[in-house]
């Protein structure tokens, strides 16, 4: 499960997260309602890359506040009250929620601490991408054109085993060298068909081997910048597959 925030700063045009923006003071207090009924941990990053985990414990919808479980002696707790915001992921079944927060305060109770914060004006809900990953049609031939990072002069065409909202699978042949987890591709090409072609930067999370007669590996890509419009192609191109896989399976 993917519980580290999903890379909004590359899809920040006004309407190209709208498919996925909560804005509703209503709608999102029904989440965070949920949140708090289901005791749904919750992983709370800063900006330092520190995570502490924790529960939404109080919800007061007349000041607009919430609060989450406090840990006083965690380190990783200390991080969120010294930096300037925090970006909270959390899963409600199999949609991943997700919604920054600011001025966070720790409040020492009888029983309990408490962090303290001002209720998300928007969050972000997105499916879980195991549950949009999608394996491209056999009919089609789908690409990602790169740059190897150890031979930036050249191009390579690697295909697209598989694919989601959030990243990618792409097939290394083994004559081409391997590269290591972490290494960041900038304006990689991505032709998914004739309509859907994505420009986009993507992390690499790993690598997996296939079988013995695969004669490459898997490499599994994060994406990390995606613009709107790119954004809501890959979208529609998903959906689409995911239907035609249907009714093939029918027939």
């Amino acid at each position: 499960m993917e519980t580290r925030p999903a890379p909004l700063d590359g899809m920040n045009q006004d309407d190209g997260l709208d498919e996925f923006r909560v804005s509703s003071p209503r709608e999102i207090q029904g989440l965070l309602k949920q949140l708090l009924d289901g005791s749904v941990l919750l992983n709370l990053n800063a900006s330092d890359g520190s995570v502490f985990t924790s529960a939404i414990w109080t919800l007061d919808s007349s000041r607009g506040t919430v609060g989450f479980n406090a840990d006083p002696n965690d380190p990783a707790m200390q991080a969120l009250l010294e930096g300037e915001e925090v970006v909270v992921v959390g899963y409600l079944d199999s949609v991943k929620l997700q919604f920054d927060v600011h001025d966070l305060v720790l409040v020492h109770g009888n029983k309990a601490s408490v962090l303290s914060c001002p209720a998300p004006r928007e969050m972000y809900r997105f499916q879980r991408r195991n549950a949009f990953r999608v394996r491209p049609l056999m009919r089609t031939s789908p690409v990602a054109r790169i740059r190897h990072p150890d031979m930036p002069e050249m191009e390579f065409s690697l295909r697209v085993m598989d694919v989601s909202i959030g990243g990618c699978g792409l097939f290394l042949p083994e004559d081409v060298p391997t590269m290591n987890a972490g290494v960041l591709l900038q304006d990689v090409r991505i032709e998914l068909d004739t309509d859907t072609k994505l420009e986009v930067s993507m992390c690499l999370q790993h690598v997996t081997s296939i079988n013995a007669e695969a004669r490459g590996v898997r490499l599994g890509f994060e994406f990390k910048r995606v613009g709107g419009d790119s954004l809501r192609s890959l979208q529609r191109f998903i959906d689409l597959t995911q239907k035609r896989g249907k009714l093939m399976a029918l027939n």
